[in-house]
């Protein structure tokens, strides 16, 4: 006796993605511009300015490389340039890997006495 076999029928599976993070891009409230520059970093009144290259900046932050020191949680980035003049503006490090140093800005420097708003 031939028996007939059910057919089975496979529905075809849809892959989900899965769901991630918005990437540190999406989650920028402001765009950053590559910039490639040597700025100075001050830990503090008192202490001496040291060198460090800005990778990038934004209105609302910045990444740094850093080599050769340690870098304290909250400093002053003295920033110069043509286009985006003299400033000095006090940051707090959201992310560290290796070299490389991300900021948030918290405010600015008031020339007195080394006040700081923000």
């Amino acid at each position: 006796m031939n028996a007939l076999k059910p057919q089975v029928l496979l529905k075809p599976q849809v892959l989900l993605k899965p769901k991630v993070s918005p990437s540190v891009e999406e989650r920028r409230s402001t765009r950053r511009r590559q910039i490639n520059r040597v700025a100075k970093i001050q830990f503090g009144s008192g202490t001496l300015p040291r060198d460090c290259l800005i990778t990038d900046i934004s209105d609302g932050g910045v990444r740094l490389h850093v080599e050769g020191f340690d870098v304290a949680d909250d400093f002053v980035l003295l920033l110069t340039g043509d286009d985006i003049g003299a400033k000095e503006r006090i940051y707090r490090v959201v992310w560290r890997l290796g070299y490389e140093i991300g900021a948030k800005f918290v405010g600015h420097v008031r020339r007195t006495g080394m006040a700081a708003t923000g």
